[in-house]
């Protein structure tokens, strides 16, 4: 699904031109060199990883992501993201199946949510999509929550010391965009959801309002696409 979240972020960015260099966790570790010269951090990730084991690979992965908020480079992390910088960051991720979300869900902002200049775009509540099974118990310290759902208190949350947000939900993923991760992983939408793919589909919803927050995030943290030097 690599070339899918690529091609899901450039989708959420638009109308800024932007270059997504592929940074693999499970194999490399990030070193301060690779952050020069980044404009912005993306964090996305695949179901098949879990931040709530203690799989050999997490460990270093987790490093990794403490070296983006020592470097305070704009980064917005989703989904596994979500859950890798609460782990990293003194938080608390946990597996509970019976909390999954899965498909498009309702979410309201918390009063901070409401006054923050990323998420106060929003209306509230708002449609985000989702799935996932390991969840955000406890928010790192000098974090911010923004967003929560009927099931899951955590969704969304800022750093008040760096610049980076994250969501438990998928804001670079439309309704197309859910539905080819489902179409990918079927077994995931019977085991986790427990209904049919025919009838998850058919509950899917447009989301444009949560499509628009990584784009909002750029806006503010790197520029407007008007405002940026044009590459020679």
């Amino acid at each position: 699904m690599g070339p899918h979240e690529i091609a899901s972020f450039r989708r959420a960015l638009a109308p800024f031109e932007v270059d997504i260099a592929l940074f693999d966790l499970l194999t490399r570790s990030l070193e301060p060199r690779n952050l020069n010269g980044i404009d912005l951090v993306l964090m996305g990730g695949s179901g098949d990883y879990s931040a709530a084991r203690a799989d050999p690979w997490l460990a270093r992965a987790l490093d990794s992501l403490r070296e983006v908020h020592v470097a305070r480079v704009p980064a917005f992390a989703s989904c596994w993201g979500f859950q890798g910088m609460a782990a990293a960051m003194g938080g608390e991720v946990v597996h509970d199946r019976g909390r999954a979300e899965v498909g498009t869900h309702e979410l309201v902002l918390t009063p901070e949510g409401l006054a923050d200049p990323v998420f106060a775009m929003l209306s509230s509540p708002f449609k985000a999509q989702l799935g996932h099974e390991d969840h955000v118990d406890r928010l790192p310290p000098h974090t911010t929550l923004l967003a929560s759902s009927a099931r899951v208190a955590h969704q969304a949350y800022r750093f008040d010391d760096a610049p980076i947000y994250c969501t438990q939900f998928h804001p670079e993923l439309d309704m197309a965009g859910l539905y080819a991760r489902f179409a990918a992983y079927p077994r995931y939408v019977e085991e986790v959801a427990g209904t049919s793919f025919e009838v998850l589909v058919s509950r899917l919803a447009e989301t444009p309002g949560a499509n628009g927050l990584i784009r909002r995030f750029a806006e503010l943290h790197v520029g407007r696409p008007a405002d940026r030097p044009t590459p020679p």
